[in-house]
């Protein structure tokens, strides 16, 4: 291994959380931050001793962009940490800009990368955090999103650090220059189009002209609207456990009415974050306060957001994905020896007490959307029922019904609706052979009941 250069004790590195055991894999840019970054790291036996490496995102956006990728080769090289380079390609048409579109895709190549419990380093220094807070603060968050950047957070299968957080850059640039270290400069650093550089090159200049202290004041009202969430959002989270349903997309609304309207708006937030959902917008919550909770328990009423949305029904939320419904026209015929797939992402199976097999129906039936006024003979009645009413009676909720995958024999005759209703032929059959049919619906875990 190379000899370690002196005197790197002085860039000090904070200790990591014990459940962040896992190897570190240090994000490289080519950059002066990501050049002390990883010199720092690799001069460290303890993080050596757990695993090390480097990998760089090449985003293909400059003309320079294979020479960063070379550059941060020779630096692992040099210091004898395995290195990776991870091509990816940026959507340009993606509405949220350039420079977002290229984080986007670099984390996500990243948090692709990592094997669980492995802990991602990058170079984010007091000065980004600054520029963090101001842009959070323009776009009106609270206190979660001034919070900006934490040290520590989960990340993928394991973790993302942020060593370098509590350092101003002149402290990085002081010592890559004592160092005798080598970087590239980003040129798009030196342009003041996108918000985040002009908060660098024009508006905290002008601050520190006034306040020298500037951007380490900024920095701290970070830190102190961290604290403030990470208090906050401890009872978001039991709020939260405490209104939990058999349905983890539904909220009941007496629950959430009965909050603080400030409350409600950060426990809606710590709801979604659970779904692994796009974060609100700025206004979600206010939206979702106005539209929602204040309609008819009739309306309907529906927020959505970035391919997800929240609709009330009745006194619950309901919160997901936008998922297309079974195509009117799809229809197919299955026998019920093998589960069946459906189109939108659920599956129609047939199950039979625990050692036996499925023997799968007499005949085939067909199996196909809803299209407006089926009727279904229930269990011990003589007489049909329109679906939607049964539907209605049983309190099956909107966001499913556009999904109920339909059985009909083939005289057309319907037999079910998933597993929510079943004909009294069909019924009996299944219940002298001991088997039942299972509907498991988009986006939810298949378990046999």
């Amino acid at each position: 291994m190379p000899a370690r250069p002196p005197s790197f004790a002085s860039i000090p590195l904070p200790a990591l959380a014990a459940e962040a055991a896992g190897a570190i894999v240090a994000g490289c840019s080519g950059g002066l931050d990501s050049t002390v970054l990883l010199q720092r790291l690799a001069a460290e036996p303890w993080i050596r001793a757990r695993g090390l490496r480097a990998v760089h995102i090449h985003h293909g956006l400059q003309a320079g962009a294979d020479d960063w990728a070379g550059q941060c080769r020779r630096q692992a090289q040099a210091l004898g940490v395995p290195f990776d380079v991870i091509r990816v390609g940026v959507d340009r048409d993606s509405g949220c800009g350039l420079e977002a579109a290229a984080r986007q895709a670099r984390y996500a190549a990243l948090e692709a990368t990592m094997a669980p419990g492995e802990v991602l380093a990058t170079a984010h220094h007091r000065d980004d955090q600054a520029e963090t807070f101001l842009l959070r603060a323009l776009r009106a968050s609270g206190p979660q999103g001034l919070g900006a950047m934490r040290p520590l957070r989960r990340f993928g299968p394991g973790w993302h650090w942020r060593p370098l957080l509590a350092l101003p850059r002149d402290a990085l640039l002081a010592h890559a220059h004592a160092h005798g270290l080598d970087w590239i400069e980003d040129p798009s650093n030196a342009l003041s189009d996108p918000e985040r550089n002009f908060l660098r090159l024009q508006v905290l200049p002008l601050l520190r002209t006034r306040w020298p202290h500037a951007t380490a004041s900024l920095a701290r009202s970070a830190q102190l609207c961290a604290e403030a969430d990470a208090l906050l959002a401890d009872e978001d989270a039991a709020l939260c456990d405490a209104m939990a349903g058999a349905d983890p997309h539904t909220l009941p609304l007496p629950m959430l009415l009965a909050l603080p309207v400030e409350r409600r708006a950060r426990v809606l937030r710590r709801w979604l974050l659970g779904l692994d959902l796009p974060p609100l917008p700025a206004r979600g919550a206010e939206r979702i306060e106005r539209d929602l909770l204040g309609a008819r328990n009739d309306a309907r009423a529906t927020f959505a957001w970035a391919g997800a949305r929240v609709l009330r029904w009745r006194d619950v939320l309901h919160a997901d994905r936008l998922r297309p419904p079974l195509p009117a026209d799809w229809s197919t015929d299955w026998d019920g020896r093998a589960p069946l797939d459906l189109p939108d992402g659920g599956c129609l199976s047939l199950h039979a007490a625990q050692g036996a097999a499925v023997a799968g129906f007499q005949a085939p039936l067909r199996v196909h959307a809803r299209r407006g006024g089926e009727r279904i003979v229930l269990p011990g009645r003589a007489h049909s029922h329109l679906l939607k009413q049964v539907l209605q009676d049983r309190g099956v909720p909107p966001w499913q019904r556009a999904h109920l995958p339909l059985l009909s024999d083939a005289r057309g005759i319907l037999q079910a609706a998933g597993d929510v209703a079943c004909s009294g032929p069909l019924a009996q059959w299944l219940q002298a052979r001991g088997e039942w049919l299972q509907w498991q619906r988009p986006g939810q875990d298949a378990s046999p009941r």
